[in-house]
């Protein structure tokens, strides 16, 4: 009974320090919050493009979206386009995986870090498959909108090294 008593004291101690009015409350940061929900967002579209599920991977993201890739293309807006060219690449990438995936979240903006790999085992955008596979490290950068839909992607992988291991040339520009 003593001990009883003695741990209802301490705790009732304990109570009184953390508030004056004798109850427990807990304060949050809404920035953190809304850092981690904007980085699950982006761990759930690097999850759904691995499971080949480009409509979950949409789903995910604002109206006015915007891809604008490594920044070697010109920047993508069109969401049906965006979609076309998604569903071909999984299909000529049909083992894409992405390992030591990590994300880190501030603000708005989320980078996610892995190792992606594949084989080109279907035609691309006009090319031919060659059976060659790639490993590349990337960073996916992903803005968000204040209610947590992504605004934009960009990646900092570079398309040259991509295409080298797969064997894809392209002839010189005039």
């Amino acid at each position: 009974m003593k001990q009883t008593f003695t741990a209802l004291a301490i705790a009732a101690c304990f109570l009184t320090a953390c508030n004056s009015k004798g109850s427990l409350t807990v304060t949050t940061d809404s920035t953190a919050i809304k850092a981690e929900q904007n980085r699950q967002t982006a761990l759930k579209s690097e999850k759904d493009l691995l499971d080949k599920n480009i409509d979950g991977m949409l789903s995910v993201c604002a109206k006015d979206f915007t891809e604008y890739g490594s920044g070697e293309d010109k920047p993508s807006t069109n969401l049906d386009t965006i979609k076309a060219g998604l569903k071909s690449y999984v299909a000529a990438f049909p083992d894409l995986k992405g390992t030591d995936i990590n994300a880190f979240a501030h603000g708005d903006s989320v980078v996610v870090l892995g190792t992606w790999t594949g084989t080109f085992k279907g035609d691309f955008m006009g090319i031919k498959a060659t059976n060659k596979s790639f490993k590349l490290k990337d960073g996916d950068i992903f803005t968000f909108t204040k209610d947590g839909k992504i605004k934009t992607h960009s990646s900092i992988q570079s398309s040259a090294s991509f295409f080298k291991q797969l064997d894809i040339t392209f002839p010189a520009k005039k």
